[in-house]
């Protein structure tokens, strides 16, 4: 029981990702995207550096946020809706 206790304690460090400075002043801790939008510790992004896309997850090392790769590539869509599709099919006028 004592290990379920721990490993429960331990999985929820990450969620509280707050640090209180040696004045007692609470410091939030979160990581910056390239707009310096606010991502808060384990949301995950696509990032484009170099030329090279991956997933990013936002998490803490060393009581500092920092962008760790998690996927290389990432989930996107890049459909040109401006441009009508080249094959489809002709429309049955009478439907």
């Amino acid at each position: 029981m004592k290990k379920l206790v721990l490993l429960a304690s331990l999985l929820a460090l990450p969620a509280a990702a707050d640090v209180t400075s040696p004045s007692g002043k609470t410091v939030e801790c979160y990581c910056t995207d390239k707009t310096r939008n606010r991502i808060e510790i384990g949301e995950t992004i696509c990032m484009q550096v170099d030329g090279r896309m991956f997933m990013a997850q936002c998490q803490m090392s060393l009581n500092v946020p920092m962008w760790r790769e998690v996927q290389e590539g990432c989930l996107s869509s890049s459909l040109d809706r401006s441009a009508p599709f080249s094959d489809a099919p002709g429309v049955y006028p009478e439907i």
